[in-house]
């Protein structure tokens, strides 16, 4: 399986710009023909969360069918990072999965709210699970601060989840902290790690870009930089089972004790 993501600069609080940036790229991934293209989190607005009101996406309804009309016409999947989605008197921060026919199969609100960012006091916490299917292939998908919940994401491999899909913010002084959660967590769980970060700074935050694709034994298969980028990388799935096999951690866990 072939994955590009889009460590996409965000334009702050303008999704027109986003938008039309946005598509810019995902025409620029096709040309690796790849299987799957991933989008960072809250790609169409940024951290502006003081204009949500004005700005988060009514249901989502915008960003399915831009996605959707890519998706179809490409017979490519995206999964469509994540939103500002606006639903009656509440906005969440919700992930995107849209399928090779251009169908949402998946919607998964962020669960654990980045308090130094303010997300609580903006965002509704959502309240499901991340698994999905990605051309048959289980799936799971978190959003940014879930990466510090290693129990929330063995749930989901225990599940059965083999790919794990991960958009973000994440600031540029916690560099360091992204590139070891993310390594432990593919090495801990023996699966794939795909983590698209955003390039480029806001008002407040200067963003650590480092996108990074990793396997299941924890070697990076992929990594940026700090700047707006496309990053690609090929998956050998059969390399889940190879290292499940040389280290049986599920084999060997003792949940009557845990």
């Amino acid at each position: 399986m072939k994955i590009t993501l889009i460590q996409l600069n965000i334009a702050f609080g303008d999704p027109e710009k986003n938008y039309l940036r946005a598509e810019n790229f995902i025409q620029r991934a096709l040309k690796e023909k790849p299987d799957a293209i991933m989008l960072p989190e809250l790609w169409t607005t940024g951290y502006d969360l003081g204009r949500l009101s004005e700005t988060a996406d009514s249901e989502a309804e915008r960003t399915k069918r831009f996605a959707g009309r890519l998706a179809k016409a490409n017979h490519v999947a995206i999964i469509a990072g994540s939103v500002a989605k606006r639903s009656a008197s509440r906005v969440t921060n919700t992930m995107l999965v849209i399928n090779r026919a251009g169908e949402c199969v998946k919607e998964y609100s962020k669960i654990h709210l980045f308090r130094l960012m303010n997300e609580d006091k903006f965002l509704h916490a959502g309240d499901s699970d991340g698994l999905f299917d990605l051309d048959g292939i289980p799936s799971a998908g978190f959003i940014c601060y879930d990466i510090r919940f290693p129990e929330w994401i063995r749930r989901h491999v225990l599940s059965g989840a083999r790919l794990l899909f991960i958009p973000a913010e994440w600031p540029k002084p916690r560099l360091d902290h992204w590139r070891t959660l993310l390594a432990c967590r593919a090495i801990e769980n023996q699966a794939f790690v795909i983590a698209c970060n955003r390039a480029g700074s806001d008002p407040d935050n200067m963003f650590a870009g480092h996108s990074m694709i990793i396997g299941p034994w924890g070697e990076i298969l992929a990594e940026a930089g700090e700047e707006e980028c496309l990053l690609t990388a090929d998956l050998d799935l059969s390399a889940i089972a190879a290292v499940r096999s040389r280290i049986p951690v599920f084999e060997d866990r003792r949940p009557e004790l845990y």
